[in-house]
């Protein structure tokens, strides 16, 4: 799944290149396609609750979210402190 973000650079590099316009359209809509293919294939491969787990930490929605302390967590902090 890593790899598919290497299709998903290049989806803007190559608009920077010097290539002819439909050159361009065509390798950046390929470069889109292969990067969804690769990304499912992968996903695939790595099996449901680890791709479910990368893709929340994908989600620009869940980057600053505070996590919630566990009961186990917080049972050790009051121990902790006299």
């Amino acid at each position: 799944m890593v790899f598919s973000g290497v299709f998903f650079a290049a989806t803007f590099v190559i608009p920077l290149m010097d290539l002819p316009t439909k050159t361009k359209v065509i390798a950046s809509t390929t470069s889109l396609v292969l990067m969804e293919i690769v990304f499912w294939s992968g996903g695939l491969l790595v099996g449901k609750e680890l791709f479910t787990k990368y893709k929340k930490q994908l989600n620009p929605k869940n980057w600053f979210k505070k996590k919630k302390k566990t009961l186990e967590e917080s049972n050790t902090e009051f121990q902790d402190n006299p």
